[in-house]
């Protein structure tokens, strides 16, 4: 029999349709993007990342229970469609959060091209830390319906991080410094309020 061959870290780069790309077998340990018809290979986290992810995960899924209205899904396992580019564009963020998900839909009918989120938010890592503050800074402003973008740094301290949040201002974005032990708040989610600190 033939050997199946996984994607992984050396086809970095190789051309893909979103078809080839949603039906590949990939290498764990790594993770896999579509970026402008190109495979996008960067390092999964490592545990502190992780547990500064679902710290975070935890408490915009908390305030998403309490306020279904203003925030109703929250995932770490999104898909999002960035329009406007010549060749499919599909970053995979962190967490994403949603206003309008259509819960009442039948779920199989659900697909990530037919939906967009408010909020989405990176851990930044050693590996790859351009992937989120160059790269994903312009495409995520390219998408009409976020209206932030965080990026929490865990590169110094993972038990101490700083964030930098980009809110939009019509085609650009303001961007903010959260240092660690501070508490940010926004409009964009009413009543939430962030003490960045993943021990609290």
């Amino acid at each position: 029999m033939p050997t199946i061959t996984k994607i992984g870290p050396a086809d970095h780069g190789r051309r893909m349709t979103f078809e080839e790309y949603s039906a590949g077998d990939y290498e764990p340990g790594h993770k896999y993007e579509l970026i402008d018809g190109n495979l996008y290979v960067s390092p999964e986290a490592n545990l502190p990342e992780l547990c500064d992810e679902e710290w975070l995960l935890d408490k915009l899924k908390a305030y998403a229970r309490e306020h279904p209205e203003i925030l109703n899904f929250v995932t770490n396992k999104a898909r999002v469609f960035v329009p406007g580019r010549l060749m499919v564009t599909v970053p995979e963020p962190d967490l994403a959060g949603y206003r309008h998900f259509p819960r009442n839909r039948p779920i199989r009918e659900l697909r990530w091209q037919d939906v967009s989120p408010i909020l989405i938010a990176e851990i930044l890592t050693e590996g790859d830390p351009g992937k989120d503050l160059v790269r994903n800074v312009e495409l995520y402003l390219r998408i009409p319906s976020v209206r932030e973008y965080w990026i929490l740094d865990t590169r110094e301290n993972p038990d101490e991080p700083t964030m930098t949040v980009h809110r939009r201002h019509g085609q650009r974005w303001r961007t903010s410094e959260i240092a660690f032990g501070e508490t940010y708040t926004t409009r964009l989610l009413p009543g939430f309020e962030l003490l960045l600190d993943p021990h609290r």
